[in-house]
């Protein structure tokens, strides 16, 4: 994914060519060590039965997967929002090899099993009487009914059909997930829900970006920018800066700080690059010869907005909207600039 996306903004098509093996490699682990039991599901489960990790999705708690009715999921397991990776690694790379790698076989066969995983997700991971996405499918590919954030993955992976990222959007807005602050990682109607709990509860600011990136992209920018007034009204209460998580209760007195997050952390210091990005609706297509960037009425409270010195095809970036929402766009790279 990272290669592709890198690929995209800076058209270094020789950096996609000298990492094939690489990616190819990344490829067959997904294949052959990571979907382990056959059925094209990447899961896991810990070999280290005495202190390695029980989960191994990125809500690494012991019991951050869990049933509707509170009890634990027995690994392996297969989260949702992994299958969403895999299909969207399959879905970028088949596009490098046919247009970078010079290997038509491999895109066609890659297209191919995206399609599949989409199918088969489609299939067995929704839940009919809930109306809403499965956690997960456990040993025995029963569904983990949960609500929860993992959900809001889907959205920027491609997994996933026009109708189906609209109930998604509709959810991550609903006031089970949605604090005022960011998105809780479990439902609050739950049994485990305790909003000072690591993943049962809490909100994770990078959990709730990488959500609003994937609402802009399936043209859900109002609740988008609903999650992004609430990281940045939670920002103001820790100096503007986020820490790792925070608790998951809305009051009006600022989001519940959580006593052993780290702040500064990577993660959430990322969400501020994910906000603007996502106000700006800016993307890159340096092999096709675009770059668009598309303001939207939704994130009317941010403009005017001018970020400089983003780099573009080996080139400065400055991109500028002012309060009307108008788009100017600066840079010296050959492309077709779509400005909205």
């Amino acid at each position: 994914i990272l290669l592709e996306e890198t690929e995209r903004w800076t058209g270094k098509t020789e950096l996609a060519r000298e990492l094939e093996q690489v990616a190819g490699a990344a490829l067959a682990w997904i294949d052959t060590y990571g979907a382990r039991d056959g059925d094209g599901y990447v899961e896991y489960e810990r070999r280290n039965t005495e202190s390695g990790l029980e989960n191994q999705c990125w809500k690494d708690s012991w019991n951050s997967i869990a049933y509707a009715d509170g009890s634990l999921a027995a690994t392996p397991l297969a989260t949702c929002e992994i299958q969403g990776l895999v299909y969207d690694a399959k879905s970028r790379c088949a596009r490098l090899a046919r247009e970078v790698w010079d290997d038509g076989e491999l895109g066609d066969r890659l297209e191919r099993e995206a399609d599949e995983l989409k199918a088969r997700f489609n299939r067995d991971y929704w839940l009919e009487e809930r109306g809403f996405f499965a956690l997960a499918l456990d040993r025995d590919k029963r569904q983990v009914d949960s609500l929860t954030s993992n959900i809001g993955h889907l959205l920027s992976t491609g997994l996933l059909d026009a109708g189906e990222e609209h109930v998604v959007a509709g959810l991550l807005a609903d006031r089970r997930l949605f604090s005022d602050y960011g998105l809780r990682t479990l439902d609050a109607d739950h049994p485990h829900f305790n909003p000072l709990g690591y993943h049962s509860g809490s909100v994770w600011p990078h959990d709730t970006a990488i959500a609003v990136d994937g609402l802009v992209r399936a043209g859900h920018a109002p609740t988008a920018a609903a999650l992004v007034e609430g990281l940045l009204d939670a920002a103001a209460h820790f100096d503007f800066r986020l820490p790792e998580l925070f608790g998951g209760w809305a009051s009006s007195d600022g989001p519940l700080p959580y006593p052993a997050a780290c702040r500064p952390q990577a993660w959430a210091a990322g969400c501020a690059l994910v906000v603007v990005g996502a106000a700006l609706g800016l993307s890159a297509d340096v092999p096709g010869g675009s770059l668009t960037v598309r303001s939207d009425e939704a994130f009317a409270a941010l403009y005017p907005l001018r970020v400089e010195g983003l780099r573009i095809a080996g080139h400065r970036l400055d991109i500028a909207i002012d309060a009307d929402g108008r788009a100017d766009v600066t840079t010296a790279a050959a492309l077709t600039v779509r400005a909205t």
